[in-house]
């Protein structure tokens, strides 16, 4: 293969993309990279990214063609691309769009594309039996109605998106309009991403507009976006979202900022079960039944009005009980919004295929640039096994090695240091592990807030903790997701749920609220040296490395006879 000028990138014929973080463009070509490309793991400064079928046809549904990926590609690449890799991201990305949906006049749903296509698709038995038995040729099939979402899940899964221009209902209409100045008398207006974030899901006069994802770093406004996008539509709306919490700042969110009167919002969980134009309800109560033979009775709340918009919040956590539910919605309206669409289990595809492509993606480095989320800085703190465990931890099985290290007694100490380091910023200690976090809690004579707690509890120490009065809180994985502490400053996790990129990217976004004065905020992770969390601390931070950040790497050091300086006991180590 002929060697060109040195550049950043090494695209291998496997369609994987090496890239030379140590080199003078590498920043460059990482941006134009995340745009159709994911990153699969960074030893040292080599990161490794993969071209999938995915990224590609998201890259496609922000109208990114082939000839712009290899362009893109060509540019950066050291050497000439192998001709596999050439034909891949064509044949690949030319097949967005050749299957369409669309709706006649009649009312009739035709799957339309290339007989030869068609033909062959059809020999599959899950989509032959989502056709209608009617004899169709010449580019179009009759789809049955009910089948719609099943039919897309089907066909992505055999390597063809579908371009559903089918079009959807309105629902019930909703005298509703955004305010320009809040309740509590601030001025209002969207900001311009958020904006152009709306635009881009509703795509005015596209048949396809109405449905998707919309990427957005935590604490840039993603509840604000989905209520503009129910203000833009004006209809009837369900609003899905993952906790008891989060449906309470939705609806203060919500009155704070629209015309909507309180009798029009209703909540759906645990403690109340109220229907109304806009209802808001948590996936956990969606999915809650006593046996597992039983139906997911709250499901029939999808059924409950003519919902024209069903806004899924936190959409990288829908459960797949809902996803089934959706397959049978596909025409009504339906945005997710996500800080991440990495999803654990693998079903990328079908948030693609049943909510909708990626519309808009916001790098998070793009609003550290202009003030609207904290500066942060991100360290990976490494310390030893604590001597006493040691014994315990080398007779142990694999998961018991794994939580004895994530449990590392001496982590309380150098959480110590960092609240030192730290003085008198608020703080938030994240864990895993619920003996772990008593432990600290006595340990610091901090208060912890744990699923234990009950809701009204939970929300009067969120309320301590934003007026300062409880300077360090610690928390559980309940603080993931949908929790506003914009006064959190610094968050330090001492362990974590395995290698889960999607939550260290939730657990970051619990202290980009922007700052008054300097702006900034820290974010630490300690793992055990030596130990299976090293391995699983590097594979959490993969997708805040995608956006631009660096952990540093840090080594702590015991101090002597435990003195109590323990900012001082951090050893700086490299960046990565």
């Amino acid at each position: 293969m002929l060697k060109r000028e040195h550049r950043p990138l090494s695209v291998q014929a496997d369609m994987t993309v090496l890239l030379d973080d140590r080199h003078e463009q590498a920043d460059a070509a990482r941006e134009q990279l995340n745009r159709f490309a994911d990153l699969i793991k960074r030893p040292g400064h080599i990161h490794t990214y993969r071209i999938s079928p995915m990224s590609l046809w998201n890259a496609a549904s922000a109208g990114m063609t082939p000839d712009d990926v290899l362009r893109v590609l060509g540019e950066h690449n050291a050497y000439d691309l192998p001709l596999q890799v050439v034909g891949t991201v064509r044949k690949l990305g030319d097949r967005y769009g050749k299957l369409l949906l669309e709706q006649t006049p009649e009312g009739r749903l035709l799957l339309l594309g290339e007989e030869e296509l068609l033909a062959a698709l059809g020999e599959h038995a899950a989509v032959a039996a989502a056709l209608q038995q009617e004899e169709t040729t010449g580019g179009r099939r009759s789809v049955k109605p009910e089948a719609r979402g099943l039919l897309k899940q089907e066909l992505i899964r055999l390597g063809y998106p579908v371009l559903d221009k089918a079009g959807y209902r309105h629902g019930e209409a909703l005298d509703v309009g955004l305010r320009t100045k809040t309740a509590g008398g601030r001025a209002f207006r969207l900001r311009d991403y958020q904006e152009r974030a709306v635009n881009l899901f509703y795509r005015e006069g596209q048949a396809d507009g109405g449905s998707g994802v919309l990427v957005l770093p935590c604490g840039a406004g993603k509840t604000v976006i989905g209520i503009a996008a129910l203000a833009r539509l004006r209809c009837d709306t369900l609003i899905l979202t993952s906790n008891v919490t989060s449906v309470q700042q939705w609806k203060a969110e919500l009155l704070d900022k629209t015309s909507l009167r309180e009798d029009e919002i209703g909540t759906y969980a645990a403690s109340s079960k109220e229907v109304r134009p806009v209802t808001i309800a948590t996936y956990q109560i969606l999915t809650s039944r006593r046996q597992k033979s039983d139906e997911y009775g709250h499901m029939r709340l999808f059924g409950q009005r003519n919902w024209g918009l069903i806004i899924y919040d936190e959409v990288h956590l829908l459960p797949a009980p809902v996803f089934r539910m959706t397959a049978d919605l596909q025409a009504t309206r339906r945005l997710g919004l996500t800080a991440t669409l990495v999803r654990e289990d693998g079903r990328e595809e079908d948030v693609f295929s049943l909510i909708g492509p990626k519309r808009f993606d916001l790098p998070w480095k793009t609003l550290e640039t202009r003030n609207w989320i904290a500066s942060l800085t991100c360290t990976e703190v490494r310390i030893p096994l604590a001597s006493d465990d040691a014994e315990a931890y080398m007779a142990a099985d694999e998961k018991a090695k794994i939580r004895l290290a994530g449990e590392n007694k001496d982590k309380i100490d150098v959480v110590r240091g960092l609240l030192e380091r730290h003085a008198g910023k608020q703080t938030l200690v994240i864990g895993q592990y619920l003996t772990q976090l008593h432990r600290l809690a006595e340990a610091l004579e901090a208060p912890v807030l744990t699923g234990e707690l009950p809701h009204e509890e939970r929300t009067a120490l969120y309320e301590r903790f934003k007026s300062g009065d409880v300077p360090v809180l610690v928390v559980s994985k309940v603080a993931n997701f949908a929790v506003d502490l914009p006064e959190a400053a610094v968050a330090i996790q001492v362990s974590g749920s395995y290698g889960s990129r999607q939550e260290e990217a939730q657990r970051i976004g619990r202290v980009l609220r922007p700052k008054a004065g300097d702006n900034e905020a820290w974010f630490y992770t300690v793992v055990t040296q030596g130990t299976k969390e090293t391995e699983f601390a590097g594979r959490r931070q993969l997708f805040l490395l995608e956006q631009g950040y660096r952990y540093e790497l840090t080594e702590w050091r015991e101090p002597q006879n435990r003195l109590p300086e323990g900012a001082a006991a951090l050893k700086r180590g490299t960046a990565r």
